[in-house]
């Protein structure tokens, strides 16, 4: 593989039970591309669990995905409320998720905190009113 692979998708922020479809596709992907099943487990679970926050929090978005020989790069953009304080937000427990999501077993508020666990490097660029754009890498 000399060049990115890159596979675009929308995350539907309108419909909650349509969230994970994208991390189901990119596994699919990953898997009839030979990455390992440990590498394809941890992308999985970090792509979900942003999927699930630009549902729960942003009304959907995008998500980005670029498959070099060194890595996978994951790239999540939203145009959501923004996170205020991304500090606090990273702390394991930490959720601004309304009642109606916690009723449905989200919002624990771990989200963040198990995306920068299971990737190597992860960025978050987020403006309050415009949105957020959150940057994953797993080494391969």
């Amino acid at each position: 593989m000399s060049e990115a692979l890159t596979f675009h998708y929308i995350v539907d922020g309108s419909d909650f039970t349509s969230a994970g479809q994208a991390s189901v596709q990119v596994k699919k992907n990953l898997r009839q591309l030979g990455i390992s099943p440990d590498v394809i487990r941890r992308i999985s679970i970090a792509m979900y669990e942003g999927e699930i926050n630009m549902v729960i929090h942003a009304g959907g978005g995008e998500a980005d995905v670029s498959v070099t020989e060194d890595a996978v790069t994951i790239v999540l953009t939203d145009h959501g409320p923004g996170i205020k304080d991304i500090r606090l937000a990273m702390q394991e427990g930490y959720s601004t998720a309304p009642d109606n999501i916690r009723s449905l077993g989200f919002g624990a508020g771990m989200g963040l905190p198990n995306m920068k666990r299971y990737t190597d490097k992860m960025e978050i660029e987020s403006e309050v009113g415009v949105g957020t754009t959150v940057r994953m890498v797993v080494n391969l």
